[in-house]
C-alpha cells in the first residue's frame, strides 16, 4: 500500500514552467496560483510580494527567497501539478493548483514550514513587515 497522499485535483503537464515569485508559476504561458493544499476561497498559501508591491525591503528580500526556494523544489524531480478547478478572483483568473513534489510534499506547505509563506484566508491581510 502507498504511504502517498491522495488527491482529487485534474493533472496539468507542463512542456514549460516557469517561477514567477513564491505563490506563483507559469505554465506553458499560463499564470497560475499555489493553493498550498488549502481549500478553495477558504484556504491557501500567500507569499511575500516582490519588488515595488512590497511595503518594506524585508518583505522583498523575503520574496525573493520564497522565490528561489520554490525554484529549488521544483527543479529537484518532475512536480505533479493538480489543477483544483477553481480560479482566483482577479482579473486574470488564474488556475488555483497544488504543486506535489517527488517526494509527496505539496510546495506550498514546504514554503510555510521554512516560514518563506504564510497561509492565506480570506479577508485576511498579511503584513510581512511587522
Amino acid at each position: 500500500m502507498s504511504s502517498a497522499p491522495a488527491h482529487s485535483g485534474q493533472g496539468v503537464a507542463c512542456a514549460s514552467l516557469v517561477v514567477i515569485d513564491g505563490d506563483t508559476i507559469k505554465c506553458d504561458g499560463q499564470n497560475m496560483r499555489l493553493l498550498g493544499g488549502g481549500v478553495p476561497f477558504k484556504s491557501g498559501v500567500d507569499a511575500p510580494e516582490m519588488g515595488s508591491r512590497a511595503k518594506c525591503e524585508f518583505e522583498r528580500d523575503l520574496a525573493l527567497k520564497a522565490k528561489a526556494r520554490l525554484k529549488e523544489l521544483l527543479l529537484d524531480g518532475v512536480p505533479r501539478i493538480e489543477d483544483s478547478g477553481a480560479r482566483d478572483r482577479t482579473q486574470s483568473r488564474r488556475p488555483l493548483v497544488n504543486i506535489y513534489l517527488p517526494d509527496g510534499r505539496e510546495a506550498g506547505q514546504v514554503l510555510m514550514s521554512e516560514g518563506l509563506a504564510r497561509e492565506w484566508r480570506p479577508k485576511h491581510r498579511i503584513d510581512w513587515c511587522n
